[in-house]
């Protein structure tokens, strides 16, 4: 679909570049980092202490970072720490060698995802219209997503060639440039200095349907464990280290694809039933990995995955945005992203505890079992 010059909003076309470099950075390393663990001694169950951990504590940032952008009336300056500190923590995964200094790094590198994505989720919302809000939170999906094939792309062709080692110091350089791009994002001051001092973090001023939303992302989140696990079963069914970061481009390709006709039909449909069918194909994508006999299943699968994250990622946010208002956007992105990242801790902690103690299919079948779950509820939200 073309977009005609007078549609672009500014903010969103700069911070899809930002993240679409970011997302180069990031992607070089994803791939490869749960190999890179299994090479340097780390077992399963820790990999999902690691992940599990990074992500959920990390994210308590997010309400905070979410929170005082609205307090403060200014988003920019978490966007663009945040962002500067994840591009840092590129440079120190390449003198890891302990699950302990692992941990650190993981959880350094999410800390500035905490700190920047409320602040930026909200800078998208204030800048585009609400009936084009799907769009254009899909639009930076893509962006985020084609940063992410070209990483993944980037370390396909050249990790025959070089250590993972080299490779992270190699991804701090687009990483670099990012953080320097977010420095032209411009903002207005959407909060009045007498109304700053009411603000609280609680949700008992927010919608009745927005807090039934989060306990639906929540419990959803608990079935969405680390891309981290689909990596590792990629190689459990016989896929070298190059077809596993194959894979993983072509679930972001599918992702990229689709994520922005996705998220126009949330726009054009009840985004609740958009989002519904991205956790059944969770789901199902759960399911598949679960009784998988070749690598070709992986391959399969991992197009699947593929298609959930563009039916959800954008259009999750879109959808917090629908329930709640402008003046506490900002806390309502901290909210939702804290929530989802604290279940992300059992979700992979149990996932990697599942696999090494009761069997692959059990962390499989626990993620396609809370993933419909969830799918029921969201379906039934009123």
């Amino acid at each position: 679909m073309k977009i005609k010059n007078k549609e672009l909003p500014r903010n969103v076309i700069l911070l899809g570049i930002v993240s679409f470099l970011t997302d180069v950075s990031t992607e070089m390393i994803l791939p490869v980092l749960p190999l890179f663990f299994v090479s340097i001694g780390v077992e399963k169950a820790i990999i999902g202490l690691i992940e599990g951990v990074a992500e959920s504590t990390a994210s308590l940032l997010k309400v905070f970072s979410g929170y005082y952008s609205d307090k403060i009336g200014k988003r920019k300056i978490f966007i663009t720490s945040g962002y500067g500190l994840s591009t840092i923590s590129k440079l120190l995964f390449a003198f890891v060698t302990t699950w302990q200094q692992a941990l650190v790094v993981r959880f350094t590198e999410r800390v500035g995802k905490g700190i920047r994505t409320s602040p930026r989720d909200a800078i998208i919302a204030d800048s585009v219209k609400e009936e084009t809000r799907g769009k254009w939170f899909g639009f930076h999906r893509a962006m985020d997503t084609t940063g992410a094939i070209i990483g993944s792309l980037i370390a396909f062709l050249i990790i025959s060639y070089i250590s993972y080692r080299k490779l992270f110091i190699i991804s701090f350089i687009p990483a670099l440039v990012a953080v320097i791009l977010t420095l032209f994002v411009k903002e207005k001051e959407k909060v009045k200095k007498t109304e700053r001092k009411k603000f609280e973090i609680s949700l008992a001023s927010f919608d009745r349907r927005f807090k039934k939303f989060l306990l639906i992302a929540g419990l959803f989140a608990l079935a969405n464990f680390s891309y981290a696990f689909f990596i590792l079963r990629a190689s459990d069914l016989g896929a070298s280290s190059r077809e596993t970061i194959f894979y993983y481009v072509l679930f972001n390709v599918v992702y990229a694809l689709l994520a922005m006709p996705f998220g126009q039909l949330s726009d054009k449909y009840p985004r609740k039933y958009v989002i519904s069918a991205g956790y059944f194909i969770f789901g199902i994508t759960c399911l598949g990995f679960a009784f998988a006999t070749s690598k070709l299943h992986a391959l399969l699968f991992f197009i699947f995955y593929g298609i959930f994250s563009a039916l959800i990622e954008g259009n999750q946010r879109a959808f917090v945005a629908d329930l709640v208002s402008e003046r506490v956007r900002g806390t309502a992105y901290g909210m939702f992203n804290t929530i989802v990242g604290i279940a992300t801790l059992p979700a992979s902690i149990l996932a990697g505890a599942l696999w090494q103690y009761v069997g692959v299919k059990a962390t499989f079948l626990y993620g396609f079992v809370l993933a419909f779950l969830s799918g029921m509820l969201l379906l039934s939200l009123k």
